[in-house]
């Protein structure tokens, strides 16, 4: 088929939330019914945990759904490649003249992998759109029952897990995100500054195994968190 005179497709970054389809914005399903192409991210086992969420809010029959594999690694030249091919694959989409929606776990400016394509794309030409949605951080607030912040003048540091001990200085809350894997070093960390007390955690929230532990003093180190850990460390 001769693509030539197409209008090429639009790519947009679509924020399902942390797990509960209900925490997704009208605006997010809206773009999901709308476009014709949905990118998920796909674990080794074939899990698309993001498009499982999506398909409790939003009607997905009929979609092209594009499966994209992420390498879980720190190395850049093994990310770069795997941002490359990723972006390859929504390309043939986009000039294919369709529209193309990546799901997003959480919100999409908030250490999502949308970001890498996105730059790509939009340097060879391709027109990009986020649509925002709640991050993990927030509904963990929520599932705690817990503000953010105490007032206008208070500070709200986010940071990965493995960086605990760089921000536990920081004055105000902090959130350590995606901890699971780093979770003993972590509350390691915590301990030294003294935090372990001040300091909550929520597994997988809204999901189906959804785990609250208010005190980290009573969690078990030696318990899987799994890799969706947020803690709140308060000031």
């Amino acid at each position: 088929m001769d693509t030539g005179n197409l209008k090429k497709g639009r790519f947009y970054g679509v924020s399902v939330g942390p797990g509960d389809p209900e925490l997704m914005t009208l605006k997010a399903v809206r773009c999901l019914e709308r476009c014709p192409v949905l990118a998920a991210p796909q674990t080794a086992s074939g899990r698309m945990l993001a498009l499982d969420i999506a398909r409790g809010a939003a009607d997905l029959r009929g979609k092209t759904i594009l499966p994209l594999h992420f390498v879980m690694s720190r190395e850049e030249e093994a990310l770069r490649a795997s941002h490359q091919e990723a972006a390859e694959k929504v390309r043939a989409c986009l000039d294919a003249g369709q529209d193309v929606a990546m799901l997003n776990l959480g919100d999409v400016s908030v250490y999502a992998t949308y970001g890498y394509l996105e730059e790509i794309l939009k340097e060879q030409g391709y027109e990009t759109y986020r649509i925002a949605g709640v991050p993990s951080f927030c509904a963990a607030a929520a599932r705690l029952g817990c503000s953010l912040t105490g007032g206008m003048e208070q500070p709200l540091t986010i940071a990965p897990g493995r960086h605990a001990d760089e921000v536990l200085e920081a004055p105000g809350t902090k959130v350590l995100m995606k901890t699971g894997r780093q979770l003993p070093r972590t509350l390691e960390a915590l301990a030294r500054h003294g935090l372990l007390e001040k300091s909550a955690m929520v597994c997988n929230c809204g999901l189906p195994d959804e785990a609250v532990f208010p005190a980290l003093t009573d969690y078990d180190p030696a318990q899987d968190a799994g890799y969706f850990a947020t803690i709140l460390v308060k000031e």
